[in-house]
């Protein structure tokens, strides 16, 4: 039985939580829990039922590498996984690696230089990271990855990817720590991570060469001036335009968000509700970026987090022919709700010269349009059976995915083109990325 220790026990380590205790008890035990925020680390280990009596919780918010350390020493996990805040992966990934192995959300760390010190530590340790990129088990993606491998368009010489966050889930990254680049890395790192990996394992390629330009053009106190929000506060709780405001997030209506986040302000400060329209936000809401791959072709990518509907759109263009590939996640104000991603999904082929034919999406249900459960089957299964599609993500993958987002701040700053390869020393191409 394989012992497991999480650290960070925000909204996004239920997933590991609940797999461990339910799912895979037979093979999994949770042996501790850390946090900065003693309420949240207290919440987390009631809501692992009855299996709560064996979990050792350790509170991080004074002396975090002491807490962490005895986490270690008197719980002995064989694995961490990290579902902290993404600044602070570098700091958990590197010290675990001293004693174990490591499963960490996305994205790895959130600029070069930790990035560099997780590699450095993972090479000299000679440990195992898992980087946890669900959407590459989503079964509809999985079937592009089937297309493009079979070489049903020839070889793949541009990709078109339009993502589109809409004004729920979108504005929700203005509202939390994601907000501040020296936490999240902005959007470009911590939401695109997923998007430069998918198209990193689709083409089976490193990108050689990043371009970018963005800006904070929604999000901003100008915005609330246009929507007619005179007086909007710091933060949605007793904010003086609650009423008129579309953004408006009561944390008292929703029992999950009042019980992680509400009920535990007073442990760390930590507001959940701030305001999408301050101007203490400095992360981007409008992006565009190219990327050259090392086999020659070229990625056009934008990603705008206030869009009326989410989802995305890609187009992969070949020698052959061309796949396009679109998902709608959400739907506009008075159309019909879509019950699940893979209604939404379209997967065409066009090939030259020949009638185009349609791929029925698999059916798919769950979270990252049914990636979420696959991929822990893969984590805690850990049978060592082949993948012909390689989704498993190691260290190498989520730091390739990274070095784009990585390079497009550094190109968005600078006004230069980034070779992602000079970021960092050290990185070789994983099997996952390189074709044979």
């Amino acid at each position: 039985m394989k012992r497991y220790a999480i650290v960070g026990t925000g909204g996004r380590h239920a997933m590991y939580r609940n797999a461990i205790v339910e799912r895979f008890n037979n093979r999994a035990s949770l042996v501790a829990l850390l946090d900065s925020n003693a309420g949240r680390l207290q919440l987390a280990a009631k809501r692992a039922g009855s299996y709560a009596e064996r979990i050792e919780t350790f509170e991080a918010s004074d002396n975090e590498a002491a807490a962490f350390d005895a986490m270690v020493e008197e719980t002995s996990p064989d694995v961490v996984i990290v579902t902290s805040m993404d600044s602070t992966h570098d700091r958990y990934i590197c010290r675990a690696l001293e004693r174990c192995d490591v499963i960490t959300e996305k994205p790895l760390t959130t600029d070069a230089v930790k990035l560099q010190r997780i590699l450095d530590t993972c090479e000299s340790t000679g440990r195992r990271v898992t980087v946890a990129f669900n959407y590459r088990y989503s079964p509809v993606r999985a079937q592009l990855k089937e297309l493009l491998l079979a070489g049903t368009i020839g070889e793949v010489t541009a990709v078109d990817f339009q993502w589109m966050l809409d004004t729920r889930h979108g504005a929700d990254y203005f509202r939390r720590w994601h907000r501040k680049k020296e936490n999240s890395g902005g959007l470009l790192v911590h939401k695109a991570t997923h998007h430069f990996d998918l198209v990193n394992w689709w083409l089976a390629d490193v990108p050689d060469e990043v371009t970018a330009v963005g800006e904070r053009r929604f999000y901003r106190p100008e915005q609330a001036v246009a929507l007619g929000l005179a007086h909007p506060g710091s933060r949605c709780t007793g904010c003086a335009e609650s009423s008129n405001c579309a953004f408006f997030l009561d944390l008292d209506r929703f029992d999950a968000m009042r019980r992680l986040y509400r009920e535990n302000e007073a442990y760390d400060d930590y507001f959940r509700d701030r305001c999408v329209f301050s101007d203490a936000i400095d992360i981007e809401d409008t992006m565009h970026v190219r990327v050259r791959y090392s086999r020659g072709a070229r990625l056009n990518y934008s990603l705008i987090a206030y869009a009326p509907w989410e989802g995305y759109r890609i187009s992969f263009t070949g020698t052959r022919g061309r796949i396009e590939h679109d998902v709608r996640e959400s739907s506009p104000a008075g159309e019909a709700t879509l019950e699940g991603e893979s209604l939404g999904a379209t997967l065409k082929v066009y090939p030259h010269f020949e009638a185009p034919w349609v791929v029925e999406p698999q059916a798919a249900s769950g979270g990252h349009g049914g990636g979420d459960a696959l991929l822990l089957d893969d984590v805690f299964n850990d049978d060592g059976r082949a993948d012909p599609l390689r989704r498993a993500a190691d260290i190498r993958s989520g730091a390739w995915s990274i070095l784009v987002g990585i390079a497009a701040n550094r190109s968005i700053e600078r006004n230069v083109a980034v070779r992602p390869d000079e970021l960092v020393r050290g990185l070789s191409v994983p099997p996952a990325l390189a074709l044979e």
